[in-house]
């Protein structure tokens, strides 16, 4: 009995009816029009007065009604009411405006379904409680029954004792009325107003590309902060072993770790603007690093860790790093720093450097080759450090967005890691 009358009169059933009521006032704007309209051919000038006609205008409406869903923005906005005052969840739901000619059918069903019954619930409503109210109160006033209400046999015998049971016979099935209503829209929300396969493209293609800005982001924070980390934190090691015997040495490790530093806010800046506004090249964002500007402050800064490193550079016959395209070059940037700092995280001796702009083996386009070798650490093992590091796997992830690859592992008693990236043809 109590889940019977919450659901007639509970929170959520009360909602609904609100909603219906609000769909009975937006039909009121096209069923002045259709009044209008069905006057005019009526010869009557105006539909009160008149059931028929004032039905026709209810019936010329929903047409309209059903055109004007399908534009604008009556998706999201049903959506919205629907999981405020329905208690429909939002996941069932679309997001933003209709994208098909099949959804906004769809959304054109709902909206003249909501509407049409609104408006006759709402009038229900307006109606029903006065004629309950005067039905009820039949028997105990007087001037009821005397009154030209139209009440008929009901305002004089015994006939006036039942009207009070009538009344209440009334507000209990407008109370049914609007549950059902109420459920129904419910029940149809998620159906009219669900997302389609459409829909559902559009938001995994916007997930995948939230997710790719998280990685890009991941990325960036990896072998910026990372790198710095570990730069910063072998300078430091090696000052501290040879703070009384070599005070040449910790001063230009000082400064190696203030340059680092220095550098790491800048590039911890650029990062950070990406999630503030989406841009790294704002004014005032710090650079980002390329090979052309900064591969010798890099290779300055590794070798002050300690750790030797030789390079070979050809850059081809454009005779400079500079003529890479920009986006080669930053990429580039990222990867030999991430081999210099998996070469202080865990090798053990001096680092070969080869940097060359090639041919490829058709020979119709030129591609930028990275190799990088140094003798493996204890850590290394006899397995490939390429299933644990998170920085090789964003470097083969910058490879790949460019249509290159990436290969880490053992080779001829060395750990090497070897990039390519595609230059097209017109790096020559």
């Amino acid at each position: 009995m109590r889940t019977a009358a919450s659901g007639l009169l509970g929170a959520r059933a009360r909602l609904r009816w609100v909603h219906l009521v609000l769909g009975g006032a937006l039909l009121m704007p096209y069923f002045l029009v259709a009044e209008v309209v069905v006057g005019v051919w009526s010869g009557r000038g105006h539909v009160f007065g008149s059931a028929p006609l004032t039905f026709a205008s209810y019936g010329l409406s929903l047409p309209l009604v059903a055109a004007t869903a399908v534009f604008g923005p009556v998706r999201p906005l049903s959506a919205g009411a629907v999981r405020a005052l329905c208690g429909v969840p939002g996941e069932r739901l679309a997001a933003g405006p209709a994208r098909s000619w099949a959804a906004r059918g769809r959304t054109s069903a709902w909206w003249t379904l909501h509407l049409g019954v609104g408006a006759a619930l709402s009038g229900m409503s307006l109606a029903v409680p006065p004629m309950a109210v005067v039905l009820i109160a039949l028997p105990f006033v007087s001037g009821l029954r005397t009154a030209e209400l139209g009440l008929g046999r009901f305002s004089t015998g015994a006939a006036q004792y039942v009207a009070p049971l009538l009344g209440i016979g009334l507000l209990g099935g407008l109370v049914l009325c609007a549950a059902v209503a109420g459920a129904l829209l419910a029940r149809m929300a998620p159906v009219l107003l669900g997302p389609t396969a459409t829909d559902r493209l559009a938001a995994a293609e916007e997930r995948a590309a939230d997710l790719a800005v998280r990685n890009r982001l991941a990325r960036e924070l990896h072998d910026a902060v990372g790198h710095a980390l570990s730069a910063v934190t072998l300078q430091a090691v090696a000052a501290r072993r040879v703070l009384d015997s070599d005070p040449g040495f910790v001063r230009e490790a000082l400064a190696a770790i203030e340059d680092t530093t220095r550098r790491t806010v800048g590039e911890l800046d650029a990062v950070l603007g990406l999630l503030r506004d989406g841009d790294p090249d704002r004014p005032g964002a710090a650079p980002a690093p390329t090979l052309a500007a900064d591969l010798d402050g890099l290779l300055a800064r590794t070798r002050a860790a300690g750790t030797a490193v030789t390079v070979h550079q050809d850059p081809g016959p454009a005779g400079s790093w500079e003529r890479l395209p920009a986006i080669a070059s930053r990429e580039a940037y990222r990867i030999v720093q991430e081999g210099l700092s998996n070469a202080l995280r865990h090798g053990t001796g001096p680092v070969e450097l080869w940097i060359a702009v090639r041919d490829t083996e058709s020979g119709t386009l030129r591609e930028l080759e990275i190799t990088m070798t140094n003798p493996p650490g204890p850590a290394a093992g006899p397995q490939p450090r390429t299933t644990g590091g998170r920085g090789l796997r964003g470097a083969a992830e910058r490879a790949t967005l460019l249509g290159g690859r990436v290969e880490a592992g053992p080779h001829q008693g060395q750990w090497r890691l070897r990039a390519v990236l595609p230059l097209g043809a017109g790096s020559r």
